[in-house]
């Protein structure tokens, strides 16, 4: 029978044992407090701690070793814990492990919402390939419900990477939900430039066909605009048409169409908290400068590259002028904005909704398909199905939490006058 901390002598010192303490109940100031108090009553050697609060209830895990007696410490931290109505289990063994690996992946799950349906089919996924869950928090309860996993896998290869991609991706398209699958470790947090794509990207709609509805043949260059995204024709022959519909058009009226542009739902939000954690920010879009630049200057982006339309008497020609950035020239610009900064090409991540964006994500160490068309949601790294480009900030493992916090504090500052 087991005693009580009162009535039985501690265990003379021996063999280290590892002991796992795990408590849970209500969440409330001091449970920690009076959990480690008990602890340092015994000889105990501590060796790891996990703690996770969901909705108030607390759940408390502390890994040690004690060369003392495991029994008489499991009745020291029962006692102590009932006296703040915590429940606590105890388990002792060979099987407990000291040490923790780092986890080969991270899985990022985003859905309105995320059913037990869907979670179950994505965990019977992970253990069909060997991948094991290391641990879950969520990132995010709006507008997206947000789970990040991470996992490790028993292959470390491209081929691995691939087939797991591709299964989870599987598993979403059946459940209406977007997994996103990025290596662990030092390499996720390592991202530092992030270029977007513009139309249908950072901003709602294409500039373009904003210009044509004003020289009345929206529908034409409309359809070659979807023709092109889908990657049916060339994008710099589809360009070249398109332009060429808008000559005649008086200048001025790239001024009201620059000031008449809707962000994509979340970009501010994106681009502020990026620029928060030192990423340097930029788009590279098949659209013009002189209706872009005035948003980059706006969201204070530090690239912007772009067609020139050119203008001659206040008025289009229906050309453009200097290189057009088509898809090649798109990952060129990727390559010379990371040049500039320093930034190796895997710490890059790049956004994009069209064909013509396939290179530049592909180039990038992360490519993001956003709302995109089949042609690059196939080749990116992870596609986005929801309008709400913050779901981007979920994926580089940013919490919603994070975000509204920064964005207090940084509230804070601007009312507080300087002295």
């Amino acid at each position: 029978m087991t005693g009580t901390a009162e009535n039985r002598s501690p265990r003379p010192a021996g063999p280290s044992t590892t002991v796992l303490v795990t408590v849970t109940g209500p969440d409330r100031p001091g449970v920690t407090s009076v959990l480690f108090g008990a602890l340092a009553t015994e000889p105990v050697s501590l060796y790891d701690v996990e703690q996770v609060v969901i909705r108030n209830r607390l759940t408390l895990g502390v890994l040690v070793s004690t060369d003392g007696d495991p029994e008489h410490l499991q009745d020291v931290v029962e006692q102590a814990m009932t006296s703040v109505d915590m429940e606590v289990i105890v388990e002792t063994g060979e099987g407990l492990t000291a040490s923790r690996s780092v986890s080969s992946h991270a899985v990022v799950i985003l859905g309105s919402p995320i059913t037990a349906r869907a979670f179950r089919a994505i965990a019977a996924e992970l253990a069909g390939q060997g991948g094991n869950i290391d641990s879950i928090r969520g990132i995010a309860d709006y507008p997206l419900t947000g789970l990040e996993l991470l996992i490790s896998v028993d292959r470390d290869d491209v081929a691995a990477d691939a087939a797991l991609r591709k299964g989870l991706a599987a598993v979403a398209a059946r459940h209406g939900i977007d997994v996103a699958v990025e290596r662990g470790g030092l390499a996720r947090r390592a991202k530092r430039l992030v270029v977007f794509d513009v139309d249908s990207t950072l901003i709602q709609g294409e500039v373009i066909e904003m210009l044509a509805a004003y020289a009345g043949r929206e529908a034409e260059v409309a359809a070659v605009t979807e023709a092109a995204m889908r990657g049916q024709i060339d994008f710099g022959e589809s360009l070249h048409r398109r332009v060429a519909a808008l000559e005649g058009l008086d200048a001025s009226i790239l001024e009201e169409v620059a000031a008449d542009l809707e962000l994509t739902p979340g970009a501010r939000t994106t681009v502020r908290t990026l620029r928060r954690l030192g990423y340097h920010c930029g788009v590279v879009s098949g659209g013009f400068r002189q209706v872009i630049d005035p948003l980059a200057h706006e969201l204070e982006l530090d690239f912007v590259r772009a067609n020139t339309l050119e203008i001659v008497d206040g008025k289009l020609t229906g050309r453009v002028i200097g290189e057009v950035v088509d898809r090649p020239a798109k990952a060129r610009a990727l390559r010379a904005f990371a040049d500039q900064t320093g930034v190796p090409l895997e710490q890059t991540v790049a956004v994009g909704d069209g064909a013509n964006d396939i290179d530049m994500l592909t180039v990038a160490g992360l490519g993001i398909a956003f709302n995109a068309k089949p042609a690059l949601a196939e080749v990116a790294d992870a596609a986005l199905s929801y309008p709400f480009l913050d779901a981007v900030l979920f994926i580089l493992g940013v919490t919603r939490d994070e975000i509204e916090a920064a964005d207090a504090v940084d509230g804070l500052i601007r009312r507080v006058p300087l002295a």
